[in-house]
């Protein structure tokens, strides 16, 4: 079943060291486009849905360079505005052994989509056209602008009977001191309006203030996520549990709440060539099993492998296809294609 799915949010330029060098030893960037809004929606075309994005971007040849970049990973551009003149940035430094990798945002605040106004958008026109709208947490941690632009954009698409994906994606070094505090009303009101969400236990335990005395994560998830979903009337919480051995090797376990029942994937273990968008490849692959129907179990054991797959690819954008995921479930992807 295909649907049409929209993300609400900035396209970022971004900047990597190349090999392990650090910004200070090196001395070139290879430059691309990104964004959790971009990675989301190139994740869904890729899985046969029809991807588009909600953005500004500014009207000179960066804003050209990210329009043709959007374009070529299968995102529609009928949304996107062009206004102004900045694009947010970051630079992206590898890790290696104990030393962990390092993204540093720059010019944020002054992006074109940062200080664009509701003019920019026809928010009812979008309600009317897509089925589904994807937001996070990211985004809210921008202004008080951007963030009254997402409420007003969650509250006409679900006016309009469609559906609304948030994910939670809290961001400490984006909300500042005391952010925590300052976060948790606008993370209620979009939880409020919300049909899917994607948060782990320290969302619950750290930005809604809700208690636990368990001490496992497995368990404070057992504890917290009903009080979320019931609080909030959340039909769908779905998120992941990361353990790191080190940077270039990791594990990872999906969950999803669901239907009053709380299920895990089973755990997998891979390498990492490329660790940012694999969270945003796991969230495309629950919204494409809620979508399709899958059961609870097959939709986290195939968005787990999702983000696993994100993981051996270069630059922030899945690329796998629904049969790149179901070989990998199947433990058919080692063997050479020809």
């Amino acid at each position: 079943m295909s649907k049409h799915i929209a993300a609400f949010g900035e396209v970022m330029m971004r900047l990597q060291v190349p090999g392990y060098e650090s910004l200070a030893q090196g001395r070139t960037l290879n430059y691309s486009f990104s964004g959790t809004g971009v990675n989301v929606t190139s994740a869904v075309a890729r899985l046969g849905h029809t991807g588009y994005m909600i953005s500004t971007l500014p009207k000179n040849p960066i804003g050209d360079a990210a329009m043709s970049f959007i374009q070529k990973l299968g995102i529609v551009p009928s949304y996107i505005s062009r206004n102004g003149e900045n694009l947010g940035m970051y630079f992206l430094e590898n890790g290696f052994g104990v030393r962990p990798s390092q993204v540093t945002y720059c010019n944020r605040q002054e992006s074109s989509f940062n200080t664009a106004t509701t003019d920019n958008y026809h928010f009812q026109k979008i309600a009317e056209e897509i089925d589904v709208i994807h937001f996070c947490g990211i985004t809210l941690a921008m202004n008080d602008q951007v963030r009254s632009q997402m409420k007003s954009l969650a509250k006409a698409v679900k006016a309009n009977g469609g559906k609304v994906v948030f994910d939670c994606n809290y961001r400490p070094s984006l909300w500042g001191e005391g952010g925590y505090k300052k976060a948790k009303s606008h993370y209620e009101e979009m939880l409020h309006l919300s049909d899917l969400v994607m948060m782990n236990e320290q969302d619950a335990k750290y930005i809604l203030e809700l208690k636990t005395n368990k001490l496992e994560r497995k368990e404070q998830l057992i504890d917290l996520l009903p009080i979320v979903a019931q609080t909030y009337q959340i039909p769908v919480i779905a998120g992941t549990h990361r353990v790191i051995d080190s940077a270039n090797f990791h594990s990872l376990q999906g969950f999803m709440y669901k239907d009053n029942s709380l299920t895990f994937a089973e755990p997998v273990s891979f390498q990492v060539l490329d660790r940012i968008g694999a969270g945003d490849a796991y969230t495309s692959g629950i919204l494409h099993g809620e979508i399709n129907g899958f059961s609870p179990e097959k939709t986290v054991a195939f968005a787990t492998v999702a983000a696993m797959l994100a993981h051996t690819v270069v630059g922030d954008t899945p690329t796998a296809s629904e049969n790149d995921i179901f070989q990998a479930m199947n433990h058919a992807s080692l063997d050479l294609k020809r």
